[in-house]
């Protein structure tokens, strides 16, 4: 994607070694919405502590990235955008960007070139799905699994959540159709490569919805990531979704009983974005922050904490260990070839178009 090289007027911006505002005033606090858990962690500790110790700037964590789209509707029909810095997965970017409600970003401007000096646009390369969107990682939606609850034969398949027989008990699911009806189609029958010509049509909604009818009663649905990390902990579910994140820290750092399911992972994109309608002066703090915090460096650094891919190319020889454990990171990242085997590639201009649609007949689904 040709990504916008017009700067927006209304930023009033110059960036040089970071990013300023013409008259040298900048937000002395600004509040960054994320997801919370082990990745607002891995945030804190490679972004957020770094910055403040630079700036002396007040960082104000809020967990309500799982709502960003409707509550920065809401916020911009009010007139009232409380927000300066927004972490959402693209396909929610794409929706915020299309609707105005996001700011454009020129990457070559208001991101840092890698140390080599290629630009940020060439650095972060196709990841660059939105005008609005600054990437940070690339992670995966998969399973994880009781490995004391599934006999002698573990599952292999992404299928074994709809095969109760083989694997019977709770599975827990997120309370949204993404993913779960990719899978569904797939684990009724549609090829991969078919799977949004299929889901595009109201047959192929009301298909994917009878395969996931058929282990309705069996569900537990989640809405946060931590959700199903601690129903497997606490074996309340045989096999659940989430981020493979989440599943790193119950497996490696928690020590549960606990294995992965990399098979029909999701590959999807998170990053920034900076909400449109901010005064310049919190402008001019969200975008010294985004300079700050998506560097090669940084996102490197994230990697230190959580199994999520650096969005960056120079990012990427730069991961080592985990700060805590020492073990090495990039065996248990989405990307690495032994995970990478059988991946689902995530349409992210499917789901910004139809998303809306979907979600309430998905919902009204649930509530039948």
């Amino acid at each position: 994607m040709k990504l916008t090289k017009t700067l927006l007027a209304s930023t009033a911006l110059t960036v040089a070694a970071g990013m300023a505002v013409a008259d040298g005033h900048m937000a002395s606090e600004m509040t960054i919405v994320s997801w919370g858990g082990a990745y607002s962690n891995s945030q804190q500790q490679a972004y957020h502590n770094p910055y403040a110790e630079k700036t002396g700037v007040e960082i104000i964590n809020d967990e309500s990235s799982a709502e960003a789209v409707a509550k920065l509707r809401a916020m911009n029909e009010a007139g009232n955008v409380t927000w300066d810095v927004v972490d959402v997965v693209a396909a929610d970017a794409i929706r915020l960007c299309d609707e105005g409600l996001a700011m454009e970003i020129d990457p070559d401007e208001h991101l840092a070139a890698a140390p080599d000096g290629t630009s940020a646009e060439d650095d972060f390369g196709d990841l660059l799905v939105s005008d609005c969107f600054i990437p940070q990682i690339v992670y995966s939606t998969t399973f994880g699994y009781r490995t004391d609850m599934v006999g002698d034969t573990p599952p292999t398949s992404v299928c074994a959540v709809f095969d109760t027989e083989t694997y019977p008990g709770k599975r827990s699911l997120e309370k949204r159709p993404i993913n779960n009806m990719e899978w569904a189609l797939i684990c009724d029958g549609v090829p991969k490569d078919e799977v949004y010509d299929v889901l595009e049509t109201a047959e192929g909604q009301q298909q994917a919805l009878d395969k996931l009818a058929t282990i309705k009663d069996d569900v537990v649905w989640w809405s946060a990531g931590a959700d199903t990390p601690q129903l497997l902990a606490d074996g309340e579910v045989v096999m659940g979704s989430t981020y493979n994140g989440r599943l790193f820290s119950v497996i490696e750092e928690q020590k549960q009983p606990v294995a992965m399911l990399w098979d029909a992972q999701v590959f999807d994109l998170d990053g920034w974005i900076i909400p449109a309608g901010l005064s310049d002066e919190r402008k001019a703090r969200a975008l010294d922050y985004i300079y700050f915090a998506t560097d090669t460096q940084r996102l490197a650094d994230q990697a230190k904490y959580i199994s999520y891919g650096p969005a960056r190319a120079s990012s990427a020889p730069l991961v080592g260990q985990h700060a805590d454990l020492g073990i090495d990171m990039a065996p248990h990242m989405p990307t690495d070839p032994n995970n990478a085997k059988n991946t689902f590639l995530y349409n992210y201009e499917f789901w910004a178009d139809y998303r809306d649609d979907i979600d309430a007949k998905f919902q009204a689904w649930l509530a039948q």
